[in-house]
């Protein structure tokens, strides 16, 4: 049975992921939005008068009518999903965290931090355990959780799977959508026909953040997966949708028909637990040798599409995958962190609380 709904808050509510949260958020059987954020100059205004409200579907009237807030922690719901920029979300976020609420980010501020979990629900719940030790550490009544970069979570959820048949080494190739720089994006001049062969700092969260995504909690941190992982990331004229070009060494000798079955098979914790937000296949293979494309496949909403499955001359295999940066990326993996955590007791609300589990045996 389902409790009450839970009242959440949205940082950086105006901006383009703070929209995609108003709109993921938008008739949810589980959270409600009552408290919206926005810059200073916004203050007291009505959230339909000052947001351009860009995404498909209509603004929620629920809350085009709420009057804009401070980003202070005072008067703001327990549970925050921040939608700010990296260059503030740091200090503002870390206010919330000390004021006892739970805030759930995207920017880069925190993903570094060894006590703030990285999370992607289906692969490493069991890094949720990091949040003790905020509380030890850092006496904070309230938490942080970080979701990963867009194209590291397309690529750790292929990678998952494959973690049974000893991941070696991995190249990738990302072809990264235009909306990836938020709005107003990258200028028409520099993107329209043309490949942007360089996103800075890019490479090195796809590599690191990777490996510690697919790790394992020990002792009270987390220890990087040894994967080897080399990445190229571009930025291409797409408007959505991140593609990764991966080719992938192992330990043994699986057959593609192996790989394919590990990846049709492939669930985690939000499945088990049938959280609102989660795809019942979280990875889709297509059987189209010309498939995952975005103009196509990005109706699939949470699930990662894989496609083109074949040998590697250097390697052992390599494959194509596809995921949505707003739906699977931002705004639903942060909505599907929130499930589990109230899920687990973290947040109130939701479905009763009950003891935190450590993590199914297929999400691992």
């Amino acid at each position: 049975m389902i409790g009450r709904r839970l009242d959440v808050g949205i940082l950086g509510s105006t901006g383009s992921v703070g929209q995609s949260f108003v709109a993921a958020l938008a008739d949810h059987p589980w959270f409600r939005v009552t408290w919206v954020a926005a810059d200073e100059r916004w203050v007291g205004r009505r959230y339909r008068d000052v947001a351009s409200w860009r995404m498909s579907s209509p603004l929620p009237p629920a809350v085009a009518g709420l009057e804009l807030q401070r980003s202070e922690p005072a008067g703001a719901p327990r549970l925050v999903f921040s939608g700010l920029d990296a260059a503030v979300a740091g200090d503002v976020e870390t206010a919330f965290a000390a004021a006892g609420h739970v805030v759930l980010g995207n920017a880069g501020s925190h993903r570094m931090d060894d006590d703030v979990p990285r999370l992607v629900p289906e692969i490493n719940p069991e890094h949720l355990a990091l949040l003790e030790r905020q509380a030890k550490v850092r006496r904070w009544p309230g938490r942080i959780v970080c979701g990963a970069n867009g194209p590291t979570v397309v690529l750790a959820m292929v990678l998952a799977p494959l973690r049974r048949f000893g991941l070696r080494s991995v190249t990738v190739s990302t072809l990264q959508p235009i909306a990836g720089a938020g709005y107003p994006g990258v200028p028409a001049l520099d993107i329209v026909g043309n490949v942007v062969p360089f996103i800075p700092g890019e490479e090195e969260r796809v590599e690191d953040e990777t490996r510690r995504v697919l790790g394992l909690f020990k002792k009270g941190k987390v220890a990087p997966h040894g994967v080897r992982i080399s990445a190229q990331t571009t930025r291409v004229p797409v408007v959505h949708g991140h593609t990764a070009l991966v080719s992938v060494a192992f330990e043994s000798q699986p057959s593609l028909d192996d790989v394919r079955a590990a990846f049709t098979g492939f669930s985690g914790r939000p499945q088990a637990e049938r959280l609102p937000s989660a795809p019942r296949r979280p990875l889709i293979y297509l059987d189209e040798p010309d498939r995952p494309q975005p103009r196509l496949d990005l109706d699939r909403g949470m699930s990662v599409l894989i496609g083109n499955l074949r040998r590697c001359p250097v390697l052992d295999c390599k494959f194509v995958a596809l995921g949505n940066e707003v739906v699977r990326g931002a705004a639903g993996g942060a909505l599907l962190s929130a499930e589990l955590l109230s899920v687990d007791g973290l947040v109130q609300g939701g479905r009763p609380k009950r003891r935190a589990r450590r993590g199914s045996a297929a999400s691992r």
